[in-house]
Order: C-alpha cells, then structure tokens, then sequence
C-alpha cells in the first residue's frame, strides 16, 4: 500500500518531468513606446558546454537541417524565423565585466562593499504587454530544449532566421540552448534550457547537472527538506540553522551554470559586437537568464522561473539601480515558479528537488490561472507548452476586459522566502 501511495503522488511529477521540452525606474512618459516595426529573428546556433571543461561549445545550424525546416513551413519559402514587436527599454549596465567581477569578489571574500558605476542606457527590448511577442519569445524558449528536426520545436512561420546552438555536443551534459539573430544582426536572443528532469534515469544526459544546480540555486539551505535527504553542501547545522559562508561559498565552487551563462553572454557579444543581446529562458533557463541579464544589464523574460533573488544575493551579484528590464512571465497554478513546491510530501520534494524560493527580482507578469481560469495547482502544469498553447495562444479575457493584451508587469511585493531558517556564521 505505501508503494502504492508513494507511486500515485509521483504520477504528475513523472507525467510533468517526461514531458518538458521543454536601470532605473522606468516610468510609461520617461521611456518612448511608441509603435516600432517587428524584429525578425532566426535561429543561428546551438550552444552546449563541454563536460570535462566547463567551455561554451557552439555549432552552425545545419544547411540541412534550415532546408528541413523551410519545407515544414508551406505558407513561405523563406527561411522559418520568430516575430517580435520591440520597445524602448532602460537599463543599468557595470561600467565593465571586469569591475563588476572585482566588485562581488571583493564582496564575497572580504565582506566589503566596492563602488561599482553603473552606465544608464536607453536600448531596444521587446515589448513585454504584448502578447504576440511573448508568445514568439515562448515558442523559442521552447526551442532551447530540442532541436530543429525535433518534432518538439515550434515552426515560427518564417519570421526569424535559423541560428547558433550551444551544448549540443553529444558529450555535453549541461548549459544548452539556442541563439537567434534577426538578418541584420542587429538584435541577438540567448534562449537557455531549463531543467530536463527525471526520475529513475531519465531526462536525458544534462539531467544530473539541472538538478544540482536546482538544488543549490533554489532551495533554503542545500536542499536539506529533512533527516533522509542527501544534501548538495554541507551547510547545514542543525535545527533550522544554515551557515551563510558555507551557503555562499557552494554556490561560487559548485554552481556550474551561473559562469559558464556569463561565458556564454561574452561570447555571442564577441561574436555580435554591435547586436542588442537579449536573454530568454524557461524554468531552471529562466533563472539563470536572469541572472546573467542583470549582470549585464540586458533585458530578460523568464517563462514559469522560480525565484531567483535569493541566488543572486548568495551569489553576491553587484545590485544595480533598478532590475526593471527582467520579466518575469508565470500563472498562479504552478507551484514551482510560485514557491510552494514544497515540503516532504511535495511533488518536487518526492522527486529529489528542493525547490523553496519565491522571490523574483525585476517585475512579473502573473496569469491568475487559480482564480480566473479554475486550475489545480498542479505541477503538471510548469511547462513551457502550456504557457504556448493554453495562456497566450489567445487573447487572456481577464486582461482584455482590462484594456491590456497580458497582466499587467509589476514589481513583486512583500515576498518573504525560508522564514523558518535561521542564517548566520554556525563555525
């Protein structure tokens, strides 16, 4: 019987894991929104990262595999690309990669703060109240978790050229995605593969390093949930007491992805040094664009990430003025980006992830999914298809009655997260 239990609460954990594809306060009359005409990006290249180096790996995408793709698409015969209508965004960006690296180090080592200057920018983002544009932002995001001949991937219907991939080594067991340019190679979109989760041996071969980077990334104190965890650090010190240090220097020694996001980011503005790089991402993908977008200062939209503030502060991220240029795009019935997979007896926890943050830095586009829509939460419904094909495929009523095309993006507000822990120097 209590396998019998057990197996019925791991159903739509397993059916959700087999299944996934998957700065400056900015004010409306200080930023210019006046109507542009749509970017056309296309896929470029796939990105991986070479197991035995932690080295970004990229590849062309195929002649082949774009002539496969053209003769999906019967409504043209141009090569299939994505369509995004674009905004005026502001951000913050360091005054240089190098004095942003020098002022968290000195923060992380010493427990010192470094003035770090920050440039004030008006660019090019995408406009994030529209919902075609999120919809073509989620149908890439997609994207990063499979690639072109995949059944899987979204036809964009020949408005975004075919581009980069990396991690798509048959070696690479890690960071992976794709990059998309428009022609002129103007605009430049990172899309970052979330986790590729499963149970029993399952999730394909970067399911290993998605889920400890989850676990150190997500989780309160090394996912320590109770006595029978394995934890990823040893941080932990018993009671509800985690060591601060200890947490802080994990992330830096064993979290392999937010630096090798950062490589990734110098490689593609090496590669496009006159291109506006934006950075997109579903889940664990989300997150860690995130992270990267602030560290730049580029604009960001994360598709169901869960909340990434915590890691940011564990990771010592120089803040800059304002992280207003990230969005975060989520609904009320996945308890993953809400920050409620949790407990023993969670979904998540019954499948080996500690998934406790809620917090998410910049603003957040929330589809009440619970309360407008009658959902279960239910982790089945985190993916990223669902976002595609039941949130923004058509107009959402809720905010159409609004006059708006989405919810409207806003800061989060009094979002508190592992209030039972206590973090400190236990040593």
């Amino acid at each position: 019987m209590l396998l019998s239990s057990v197996a019925t609460l791991l159903v739509p954990l397993v059916d959700w894991l087999s299944k996934t594809p998957e700065n400056h306060n900015r004010t409306p009359n200080k930023v210019s929104h006046v109507a542009r005409e749509p970017l056309h990006l296309e896929l470029r290249h796939l990105h991986a990262v070479d197991a035995s180096s932690a080295h970004v790996v990229f590849s062309d995408v195929s002649p082949e595999k774009l002539n496969t793709l053209s003769a999906l698409d019967s409504s043209t015969s141009t090569k299939p690309s994505y369509s995004v209508r674009p905004r005026r965004t502001r951000t913050y960006r360091p005054s240089s990669y190098a004095a942003h690296v020098r002022a968290r180090m000195r923060s992380l080592e010493l427990g010192e703060s470094e003035k770090l200057e920050w440039e004030e920018d008006e660019i090019e983002g995408p406009d994030v109240e529209s919902r075609e544009t999120l919809l073509e932002l989620a149908k890439m995001t997609n994207n990063a978790y499979v690639e072109p001949e995949d059944p899987a991937w979204y036809d964009l219907n020949g408005r975004w050229n075919i581009s980069l991939p990396f991690g798509w080594e048959p070696e690479s067991d890690g960071f992976r995605g794709h990059v998309f340019a428009t022609p002129d190679n103007k605009t430049v979109v990172i899309s970052i593969k979330g986790t590729s989760a499963g149970l029993f041996g399952g999730g394909g071969p970067t399911a290993k390093k998605d889920k400890l980077n989850d676990n150190l990334l997500f989780s309160c104190c090394c996912a320590r949930v109770d006595w029978t965890w394995t934890t990823v650090c040893g941080c932990y010190r018993g009671g509800w007491k985690c060591d601060q240090t200890c947490l802080e220097d994990a992330l830096i020694s064993d979290s392999l992805f937010y630096p090798i996001g950062t490589n990734l980011y110098n490689n593609v503005t090496y590669m496009f040094p006159d291109a506006n790089i934006w950075m997109i991402g579903h889940s664990l993908g989300g997150a860690l664009a995130s992270l990267v977008g602030i560290t730049f200062g580029v604009p960001v939209v994360t598709f169901e990430a869960p909340g990434e503030r915590l890691a940011a502060t564990r990771l010592h991220l120089p803040s800059p003025p304002s992280t207003h240029h990230v969005t975060h795009v989520w609904h009320t019935a996945d308890p993953i980006a809400m920050g409620i997979c949790n407990g023993v007896l969670s979904s998540c926890a019954l499948g080996g992830y500690a998934m406790e943050t809620a917090c998410h830095l910049g603003k957040t586009i929330v589809y009440d999914t619970v309360s407008n829509a009658s959902w279960t939460v239910d982790i089945r419904t985190h993916g990223i298809v669902n976002v595609i094909e039941k949130l923004l495929a058509e107009p959402w009523p809720f905010s159409v009655e609004q006059g708006r095309e989405v919810p409207e993006p806003v800061p989060q507000k009094d979002c508190v997260e592992c209030f039972s822990w206590e973090f400190g120097d236990f040593d």
